[in-house]
């Protein structure tokens, strides 16, 4: 009988350890619009200046419980960059290099690990992921060439549920790279990059 008791009591308790990992989980689909913020890099004689520009993400997340979520990612936005010399181009006449600039677009793949706490209708989380950043010049533009970068992406963020299966999601992310090369008439500076991206977008819960 004692026997009995012993496994109904772990048949209940494993139950409700799967009542709440089931209310944990959930997946959800995100579209978002932010700001691309870079800094100025320095290195190789180079000095490298990219634009700001306004860009897009798209995000499909999975939440299995407050420690283990993650999510797959697209990013777009513009990517312009400017590259002036420190040095010059020795011939008969010793010249500084004209500065060159290359309109180009940015699209990033990103898989990232997300850890969060459900709290009412709030959602506060933080992330950390790595991914592929591919920088690809405007055609028509001579002495170009597109640039691919490993990329580190960390953040975090909100989620505030308006609907049941609808809500707002505002977060902050940011980039680590190596400033891109895109035309062979200057090196990258070689340095590493950062850009920061506030964002506000919404989310659907499937």
């Amino acid at each position: 009988m004692r026997i009995q008791w012993m496994h109904a009591a772990f048949l209940f308790i494993g139950l409700s350890a799967l009542g709440c990992a089931a209310a944990q989980a959930q997946t959800d689909v995100a579209a978002s619009l932010y700001g691309a913020f870079s800094g100025t890099t320095n290195g190789n004689g180079i000095m490298q200046s990219p634009s700001n520009a306004a860009g897009g993400l798209f995000e499909v997340r999975h939440i299995v419980n407050p420690i283990v979520g993650y999510e797959a990612t697209y990013a777009f936005n513009r990517a312009n960059q400017a590259y002036t010399s420190s040095g010059s181009v020795c011939g008969l006449v010793c010249e500084p290099l004209a500065p060159a600039a290359v309109s180009a677009n940015a699209h990033e793949i990103s898989a990232d690990w997300v850890a969060s706490l459900k709290v009412a209708n709030l959602r506060p989380f933080a992330l950390a992921g790595v991914g592929v950043l591919i920088d690809v010049p405007s055609s028509g533009q001579a002495n170009t060439n597109t640039a691919t970068k490993p990329v580190f992406v960390y953040g975090a963020g909100l989620d505030w549920g308006l609907l049941p299966h609808l809500g707002l999601r505002l977060q902050y992310r940011g980039n680590l790279y190596r400033a891109p090369a895109l035309t062979s008439v200057f090196t990258s500076s070689g340095a590493f990059a950062q850009t920061s991206e506030p964002m506000l977008g919404v989310f659907f819960r499937l």
